[in-house]
C-alpha cells in the first residue's frame, strides 16, 4: 500500500508543479478554452488549485489518514466536475486528464478503507 499511497503523493505534488510551471502556458491556456477571461482570476484559479494540491500531496505523505485521503477524493471529484463543466472535451483527450481520475478514486477509496 505504500506504493500506492507514494504514487498519489507524486501525482499531487507534480501537478501543483505542472500548474505553476505552465502558468502562463497550458494553464493559462486551458482557462481561456474554457471562456474564463479574466486574467486575474485565471491565475487565482491557477494558483489556488495548485496550492490545494500542493497541500494534498504533502498531507498524504505526512499524515495519511482517512480523513487526508476522503479530503483528496474530494477535492478530486469537485474538481473534475468543474473541469466537466468548463471542458467536457477533456474526457475524450487521448492523454486522459480527467479519465485518470477514475483509478485514482477507487486508490484513494482503497487508502481510506478500514483494514481487514
Amino acid at each position: 500500500m505504500a506504493w500506492l499511497r507514494f504514487s498519489l503523493v507524486f501525482v499531487w505534488l507534480a501537478t501543483a508543479a505542472a500548474s505553476v510551471w505552465e502558468l502562463d502556458g497550458q494553464s493559462t491556456e486551458l482557462l481561456v478554452a474554457a471562456g474564463v477571461g479574466d486574467p486575474a482570476l485565471r491565475r487565482g484559479l491557477i494558483l489556488g488549485g495548485a496550492a490545494v494540491d500542493a497541500l494534498l500531496g504533502l498531507l498524504l505523505w505526512a499524515r495519511p489518514t482517512r480523513a487526508v485521503y476522503f479530503a483528496a477524493l474530494a477535492a478530486m471529484v469537485g474538481m473534475t466536475v468543474v473541469a466537466t463543466l468548463l471542458l467536457p472535451a477533456l474526457w475524450l483527450h487521448p492523454l486522459g486528464p480527467l479519465t485518470k481520475n477514475l483509478p485514482i478514486a477507487a486508490a484513494l477509496w482503497l487508502l481510506a478503507s478500514p483494514r481487514r
